[in-house]
């Protein structure tokens, strides 16, 4: 295992990094201030999301938190009586590193063991994929101290539907997990205990296939979301005819009728 070095804080890194086999594992190391998401911490974590998608081991990532709140957003303490351009400047990186979780090729899986706010909820929803225990809950809470979740609402209204996203941005109220799951913002829901188990073995099942075609899928998917139906289709048609010459696509089919496992060629 191995630990990035990030800026230190009383407690240690902000960002702890341990990577073991295909997985990374990065958590957010700032429980004293509720993993609160300074403009340090930020960068430290695009740090760190960097230098996994650059290692050829690492199939699969996971976000996860010290202590008993998952994320409560942006570092308040640095939101107040400053010029624009320092928010210009911090919200730039948050942006930055919403947008760098999206863009590398392997999957990143949402460890969410507490609550979730404002920028920390985005966060959440940024991920390819979420697992919370039962004890998490999510919400936007912006309004309530006059700062309305722009951004989060990027995230957050790209997983769940209008009408209950509105609800979370106008109240400022809280989602239970159970809730949360109903709505699409998390994939799974499971007792805390058992929370990281979930997780990894979610993890393993994605790093046993072929990390060509999950990086190609997830670039893909990203793509053609937002895209009007024809469009998709106009652009998913010639990913599908890429993927479908190489290497680990013939190997798949092939194993597939000889009725073998099939061997990878771009292992990570």
């Amino acid at each position: 295992m191995a630990e990035l070095r990030t800026n230190e804080t009383a407690s240690g890194a902000q960002v702890l990094c341990e990577i073991e086999g295909p997985l990374a594992t990065l958590t957010l190391n700032r429980p004293e201030k509720r993993n609160a998401l300074s403009l340090d911490m930020m960068n430290d974590i695009c740090e760190a999301l960097r230098e996994v998608a650059a290692n050829p081991a690492v199939q699969v990532v996971i976000l996860a938190a010290r202590g008993p709140v998952f994320s409560a957003g942006h570092d308040l303490r640095e939101l107040v009586d400053r010029d624009r351009e320092t928010y210009r400047r911090i919200f730039d990186a948050c942006v930055k590193m919403m947008e760098l979780i999206q863009s590398i090729p392997q999957p990143v899986i949402a460890a969410v063991g507490g609550p979730a706010t404002a920028a920390g909820c985005q966060l959440v929803a940024t991920c390819d994929l979420a697992v919370a225990a039962e004890s998490a809950w999510f919400a936007t809470p912006g309004v309530k101290i006059g700062l309305f979740c722009s951004t989060p609402m990027v995230a957050v209204s790209r997983v769940i539907g209008r009408k209950r996203v509105m609800e979370m941005l106008l109240t400022g109220e809280p989602m239970p997990a159970r809730e949360a799951l109903a709505y699409g913002l998390v994939n799974r829901v499971v007792p805390p205990a058992d929370l990281m188990t979930e997780v990894r073995a979610l993890a393993f099942t994605i790093a046993a296939l072929s990390p060509a075609t999950v990086g190609l899928g997830k670039a893909a998917f990203y793509k053609q979301i937002d895209l009007p139906q024809h469009e998709a289709y106009e652009y998913t048609k010639e990913v599908m005819a890429i993927n479908a010459g190489q290497p680990d696509a013939r190997e798949g089919i092939t194993a597939f009728l000889d009725k073998r496992e099939p061997h990878w060629s771009g292992r990570r």
